[in-house]
């Protein structure tokens, strides 16, 4: 039987008397559907920003809400504490979406996810020609989102992190088999993107950050899936990246790395910020084995056209090799000598 999460009975008192108001439930039940900015809220709320932004002060007391900042635009979402989480999708839950309060709200939001579409899809015109010139050259994103999916199998998971998450497919893939998911990219124009995307695929369990992979800003030891899909070649240390993908596993966790095999294309350094042409099975290998992962399965895809033109698309994956004993954790030493 699965045990719910307690909450002290002063903390249960702080969390009704902040949720039982009608704007602050309507935040709530906005926040349910995706993070939003005080500037979403107040427009869709039909209030002013000092009552909203005091709304949002009370429910951030009662640790129903967190903020993060990006950039200069402070974002709102809700808590990832499972008891918050929990109170709050019940309350959500039992709300009559045909009212007409919460239907007019719900219509507003609808029009701020279509503007994020409207500047997601101009982004993508300005930059489509250079990400065509670069898919040309390698194996079909389908065919390796299908390796993907088989790897990680169907069984269901808590929480997933996705490093340089750009357009946000990745949380889009594994949608159906996490409970929550947070995408980082240190592009505020990607994150846009990626949010559009997750509002059009209906995905509001996922959240995109602005943030470094090289020091992202995540609970460590906590997360089932990490991911870091065509990414580790723009950046100059990849095994800083590993590392800390690396920390943020649970025991037994997975990390998924995506990337070009070793290629002579100088074109890409110059004109699309590669600074790294590719990566050798060696030397992921060996990153990995300093991060204290284990490197369990190497898949390679074939590239499009001519031998020695196209880019050599590489899977790894690797395992967290601590297991999970009780409420401990066990380290590899301890698991060989009672093995």
């Amino acid at each position: 039987m699965l045990m719910r999460p307690a909450i002290h009975l002063d903390q249960m008192v702080d969390t009704l008397k902040a949720a039982a108001e009608t704007s602050r439930l309507r935040i709530l039940a906005l926040l349910s559907q995706g993070d939003l900015t005080v500037t979403d809220l107040t427009e869709i709320l039909g209030q002013s920003q000092p009552r909203v932004s005091r709304h949002l002060k009370l429910l951030l007391e009662a640790q129903l809400i967190v903020r993060y900042q990006e950039g200069s635009w402070a974002y709102f979402r809700l808590s990832d504490a499972d008891a918050a989480r929990e109170f709050v999708d019940g309350v959500v839950g039992r709300l009559d979406q045909a009212d007409a309060v919460i239907e007019r709200d719900l219509e507003r939001l609808g029009a701020i996810k279509r503007r994020r579409e409207e500047r997601a899809a101009e982004y993508f015109s300005q930059n489509a020609a250079s990400w065509d010139q670069i898919r040309s050259l390698h194996v079909p994103d389908k065919a390796v989102e299908e390796e993907l999916l088989k790897l990680i199998g169907a069984r269901p998971f808590q929480s997933m992190v996705d490093l340089g998450t750009g357009t946000g497919r990745m949380l889009e893939l594994f949608a159906p088999l996490y409970q929550r998911a947070v995408g980082i990219d240190l592009s505020r124009e990607m994150l846009a993107v990626a949010r559009a995307n997750l509002d059009r695929a209906g995905i509001a369990h996922a959240q995109v950050r602005l943030g470094d992979i090289s020091a992202p800003q995540l609970e460590r030891d906590a997360h089932d899936l990490v991911t870091i899909h065509q990414v580790l070649h723009y950046i100059d240390r990849p095994a800083v990246a590993i590392r800390e993908a690396a920390r943020l596993l649970r025991p037994g966790g997975r990390l998924v790395i995506v990337d070009f095999a070793p290629h002579e294309h100088e074109f890409l350094r110059e004109e699309h910020a590669h600074m790294r042409l590719g990566l050798a099975d060696s030397q992921i290998a060996e990153w990995l084995e300093e991060a204290e992962l284990d490197l369990t399965e190497t898949l390679e895809f074939a590239p499009r056209g001519e031998a020695g033109e196209g880019l050599t698309v590489k899977l790894w994956l690797a395992h967290d090799r601590r297991m999970q004993i009780a409420d401990g954790i066990v380290p590899s030493f301890a698991q060989k000598e009672t093995a």
